[in-house]
């Protein structure tokens, strides 16, 4: 069950030093929103569908979780508050989309998005999921030492106004090794191979977004992946349904992949801290003075 904090996002708290953040399940629209929308619009085409449901089984390994209710087409929280282009050159549908990735409109003639309508949206919507997300990340840093965050998203195989052809089935983005340290990256991705046939690439089409590239900062201990699953991976993409067995077969992958995300990391950070004590105690020299 999830626990409820605001109705712009639901929250569970973990017992590690993981935080898994899923801003694009959400499928709520405000009705003065949906009353301005298209019929296309409204069937939010461009939804990570079900993804709350695939990585139910994190919370099993002590993970935080943090889930928006509201759909992308209201406010992309994995959009900077500036709306600043994530990939420069590249069709992109920004913080309130107008467009939906097959460059269908979301909104019916005459309606547009005004300034004072997205700060409006960024203050209700955006601004209390970010806020959740730093101070979960402030609080697992407190207690660990560090901070672990995976960023979880899905798409169609297909979308030919992102990107050309099929979509590799994990696409994991790091900011170009920016976000995250190389060697939590690589033992990820070594147990994901170990473990799974699926196709695997990092920081190709989908290096990352906001979320990953403005909280995952090594150099402060915290630590960001993105993962985007081509949908075909756990569901049939032609109607959106679940599939029991595709999502059964990648979930125990992802339970694989986090678990050595946790395991590096507490190598990592454990070896550090031992460094760290042993230096201490070589360099105390006598009694404390009182």
């Amino acid at each position: 069950m999830r626990e409820s904090v605001t109705d712009c996002f639901e929250y569970c708290a973990g017992s590690t030093p993981l935080l898994i953040s899923i801003p694009h399940d959400g499928q709520s629209l405000p009705p003065e929103i949906a009353a301005r929308m298209t019929e296309r619009g409204r069937e939010l085409p461009d939804t990570d569908w079900h993804v709350y449901r695939l990585y139910e089984f994190s919370k099993s390994l002590g993970a935080s979780v943090i889930a928006a209710n509201y759909s992308r087409y209201v406010v992309d929280l994995n959009r900077s508050n500036t709306d600043e282009a994530l990939y420069k050159g590249q069709f992109v549908t920004g913080l309130c989309p107008l467009q939906t990735f097959d460059g269908q409109d979301i909104y019916v003639p005459g309606e547009n998005i005004g300034a004072d309508e997205k700060k409006g949206r960024i203050e209700k919507y955006w601004q209390p999921y970010h806020d959740k997300i730093a101070s979960s990340l402030a609080d697992i840093k407190r207690d660990f030492g560090y901070a672990l965050l995976w960023d979880a998203h899905s798409i169609p195989s297909k979308v030919p106004l992102l990107f050309d052809g099929k979509l590799p089935e994990l696409n994991f983005g790091t900011n170009e090794g920016r976000s995250c340290a190389k060697e939590m990256i690589d033992a990820v991705i070594a147990e994901t191979r170990a473990h799974s046939e699926f196709s695997i690439v990092l920081d190709g089409r989908f290096k990352g977004g906001y979320i990953t590239r403005h909280y995952g900062v090594p150099t402060n201990g915290v630590h960001a992946i993105q993962l985007e699953l081509a949908q075909r991976c756990y569901m049939l993409e032609d109607s959106c349904r679940f599939d029991e067995g595709r999502a059964s077969k990648l979930q125990s992958m992802l339970s694989e992949a986090l678990q050595a995300y946790l395991s590096n990391a507490a190598l990592r950070y454990g070896e550090r801290n031992e460094k760290r004590t042993r230096h201490s105690q070589s360099v105390h020299h006598g009694p404390r003075r009182s």
